[in-house]
C-alpha cells in the first residue's frame, strides 16, 4: 500500500527532517557499533600477544629442565602452553588474520606463526601460535576459542572517514532538498510578480498544483492579479472613454470660435482648442496601445525604417539610419511604426539631428536612437516614459507635448515582447535603446 505525500508543506519538510535524522542516527549507531567491536577486538588481540611475549621472556630467563615446571603456571589464566613441537595435522591460519600483526608488534624479534587444530571444542577449531624462545626452543600455544580471520575483517584504511563523508552527504542532500522544497515556490511566485508589472494584461496565472500552503498563496495571487488586470482595463476604457467623448464639445467650441468678429481672440481659442485636441488624441492613442491585440507578422526593418527616414525628412529633420536587419523581424507593424515615430519625434524635438544604429545578437534586434540634445538628469530616465510626465525644461505644450510619447512606445512595444529603455549616451545626446525579439513570443 502506497503512503499519501503529505499535502502541507510544513508535513513534508517534517517528514524529509524526520527521514534525515532517522538514518543519521541509524548510521552514527552502525558506525558506532562496528568501531566498538573492532577496537575490542583489537584490544583482546593486542592483550594475547602482550601476554604471550611475556611468557617468552620469562621462558628465556628461566634453565631448560625448570621451564616444564612453571609452563602450567604461567598458561593457567587463559592459555595453554606446551614446548613440544605441534603436530603435523595442523594447518596454517588466514595471514589476515588480525592476532598475527599483533604477535610481531609485541615481539618483533621472534619468528611467530598460526596454525588451526581441526579438532577441538569450537566450530572452527583450534588457534594456536607458535614462537620460539631465544634457544631455539618452540614454545606453542593454544588460543581461547575465537572466530577465525573471515569472520572478524579489518576494516580497510579509510572506511571511517568515508562513511563519515556519506553520511555528511546524505545529510547535505536531505537539506538540499528540503530547501529547494521550500524555496521553489517562492522562486516562482517571484516569477509571476515580475510577469506581472512587466505585462499585467498577458502574465499567465499561477499555477496552483503544490503543498497546502503555496496552493493558497498560488489562489490569492491569481486573486490580486485578476483585479490588478480589471483595474488596468478600467482605467484604460475610462481614459478612451472620457478622450472620445471630449472630441464632441471640443468640435462644437471649434464652431463657436469661428464666430467671433474678434480676430486675436478667435486665434487663442483656436490655440487652446487645438492643444486640447491633441491632448485628448494623445490619451485616445495610449489607451490602444495598451490594448493592441494585432497579431504579429513578419515586418522588413530595413524598409521601415527607410520608410521613416523619407517621412522624416519630408518634415525637414536629419535623420540616419546605420546598420542592416538579416532577417524580417515578427512584429505588429502599425504598432513598430508609430513606437519608433515617437522615438523619432522626441529625439528631433529634444537633439535636432538623430541616428539610429541596428544591430543583432543570437536572440534579440537592438535599434539604438541617439539624439544630439542635452541628455536627461539619471533620476529622469525613467520617469519620462509614466504617462503625462514632462521634464522640467518642458512643461508647455509647445515645446514638451503631453507627456504620452513615450509612455504609448513603450506601451506598444511591450505588446510585441520588446522593451525600450533610456540611457545618457557617453558622447553626448539621450540614446534610446529599443529590444525585439528575433523570434515570435508565445
Amino acid at each position: 500500500m502506497r503512503l499519501p505525500w503529505p499535502r502541507s508543506l510544513f508535513a513534508r519538510l517534517m517528514l524529509i527532517w524526520l527521514i534525515g535524522i532517522a538514518l543519521v542516527l541509524a548510521v552514527s549507531l552502525a558506525l558506532f557499533i562496528g568501531e566498538r567491536d573492532r577496537v575490542g577486538r583489537d584490544a583482546l588481540f593486542e592483550g594475547i600477544a602482550q601476554e604471550i611475549a611475556a611468557t617468552a621472556e620469562v621462558l628465556d630467563r628461566l634453565a631448560p629442565r625448570e621451564r616444564e615446571r612453571w609452563i602450567d603456571e604461567l598458561g593457567r589464566r587463559r592459555l595453554r602452553l606446551t614446548l613440544r613441537p605441534l603436530p603435523d595435522h595442523v594447518r596454517p591460519a588466514p595471514l589476515n588474520h588480525p592476532l598475527l600483526p599483533a604477535l610481531r608488534a609485541a615481539m618483533p624479534e621472534r619468528a611467530a606463526a598460526l596454525y588451526l587444530h581441526p579438532r577441538g571444542d569450537g566450530p572452527h577449531g583450534v588457534l594456536l601460535a607458535r614462537v620460539n624462545l631465544a634457544d631455539g626452543s618452540p614454545l606453542a600455544v593454544r588460543l581461547p576459542n575465537l572466530p577465525p580471520a573471515p569472520e572478524l575483517p579489518a576494516p580497510p584504511p579509510g572506511r571511517l572517514l568515508a562513511a563519515l563523508a556519506a553520511l555528511v552527504g546524505g545529510v547535505l542532500l536531505l537539506t538540499w532538498l528540503a530547501v529547494r522544497i521550500a524555496t521553489r515556490p517562492l522562486s516562482r511566485m517571484a516569477e509571476a510578480a515580475r510577469r506581472l508589472g512587466e505585462e499585467p494584461e498577458r502574465a499567465p496565472p499561477l499555477d496552483p498544483r503544490g503543498p497546502t500552503e503555496v496552493a493558497q498563496a498560488a489562489a490569492a495571487f491569481n486573486q490580486m492579479q485578476s483585479r490588478v488586470r480589471e483595474h488596468v482595463a478600467e482605467r484604460t476604457r475610462i481614459l478612451a472613454a472620457i478622450s472620445h467623448d471630449l472630441q464632441t464639445p471640443i468640435t462644437r467650441l471649434r464652431l463657436r470660435a469661428e464666430l467671433l468678429d474678434d480676430d486675436n481672440l478667435r486665434a487663442r481659442f483656436q490655440s487652446d482648442l487645438d492643444a486640447m485636441q491633441a491632448l485628448v488624441r494623445e490619451g485616445l492613442d495610449y489607451a490602444r496601445s495598451m490594448d493592441d491585440a494585432t497579431p504579429a507578422q513578419p515586418v522588413d526593418l530595413n524598409g521601415l525604417l527607410e520608410a521613416l527616414c523619407d517621412d522624416a525628412a519630408d518634415m525637414g529633420w536629419t535623420v540616419r539610419v546605420h546598420g542592416q536587419a538579416t532577417a524580417p523581424c515578427p512584429a505588429r507593424p502599425g504598432a513598430l511604426r508609430r513606437a519608433l515615430w515617437n522615438l523619432l519625434e522626441n529625439g528631433v524635438k529634444f537633439g535636432e539631428r538623430v541616428e539610429i544604429n541596428l544591430s543583432e545578437d543570437a536572440s534579440n534586434i537592438h535599434l539604438r536612437v541617439r539624439d544630439h540634445g542635452p541628455g536627461l538628469p539619471p533620476e529622469e530616465l525613467e520617469k519620462v516614459f509614466e504617462p503625462f510626465y514632462r521634464t522640467e525644461a518642458s512643461r508647455n505644450r509647445e515645446t514638451g507635448g503631453t507627456g504620452l510619447g513615450l509612455a504609448i512606445a513603450r506601451n506598444l512595444l511591450r505588446a510585441q515582447g520588446g522593451d525600450v529603455a533610456l540611457a545618457n549616451h557617453p558622447q553626448g545626446g539621450l540614446q534610446a535603446t529599443v529590444t525585439l525579439p528575433r523570434q515570435a513570443r508565445g
